[in-house]
């Protein structure tokens, strides 16, 4: 038995839809969504040594310095923080684990660490090719990945700053990376331009199991 039941977990790659996914089965079968990033609620609380990572971003005094590092600081920045993300997630999950909902997670949990305390099929992998993940990050509306856009541009060569990014981006979203995840054993759903949303749930129910939930 795993430590957590009645959590769903989808980890992946960027632009793979995980947030997506992640939003509608909560939607749909009256569940808790922990969308991107849900650990940022306890950001305030957290202490700067023990949390370098997270930390650096909170107390960052010009955003500037964020888009201006080297793709190894940002590789070594990427890999920490994922790691103290696990723990902050971890204790959330222990929390809501007694509000008998099932709990839908868009996870920085390592595949290591799923394969410990989550069932086999409530672990979902979702993977957009590393090109995509790379060329099309700024594609997206959302504010920060805009705000990100926008320090870029205010560079005084903002065609090297953003290509210094992109190579940065390039450090996580590798074919090895993209590769671990493809054979992690779990179910994957590969991103498809011409499969709609609605198809793309289906198949996230059925690699959840969650058929089983409303028969």
């Amino acid at each position: 038995m795993s430590a957590f039941k009645d959590v769903y977990f989808v980890n992946g790659t960027a632009y793979a839809g995980k947030s997506t996914m992640v939003k509608l089965l909560a939607e749909k079968y009256n569940g808790i969504a922990c969308e991107e990033n849900y650990h940022n609620r306890l950001l305030s609380e957290l202490n700067r040594e023990e949390f370098p990572g997270l930390t650096y971003t909170r107390d960052l005094e010009d955003w500037h310095d964020f888009i201006r590092r080297t793709p190894d600081e940002y590789e070594a920045w990427i890999r920490r923080t994922s790691k103290e993300c696990e723990i902050l997630e971890l204790g959330i999950l222990e929390e809501l684990r007694t509000q008998e909902k099932p709990v839908f997670v868009d996870t920085n949990i390592s595949i290591e660490t799923l394969k410990t305390v989550a069932e086999h099929d409530h672990v979902l992998i979702m993977l957009a090719d590393p090109e995509i993940s790379v060329r099309r990050f700024f594609e997206r509306p959302d504010r920060d990945k805009q705000f990100l856009y926008q320090l870029i541009m205010e560079e005084p060569d903002p065609e090297y700053a953003l290509d210094n990014f992109r190579h940065c981006l390039m450090r996580i979203n590798t074919r090895e990376n993209y590769d671990r995840f493809l054979n992690s054993g779990f179910s994957v759903i590969l991103r498809d331009e011409n499969r709609s949303i609605e198809e793309t749930l289906a198949l996230a129910e059925k690699a959840f199991e969650l058929y089983k939930t409303i028969e």
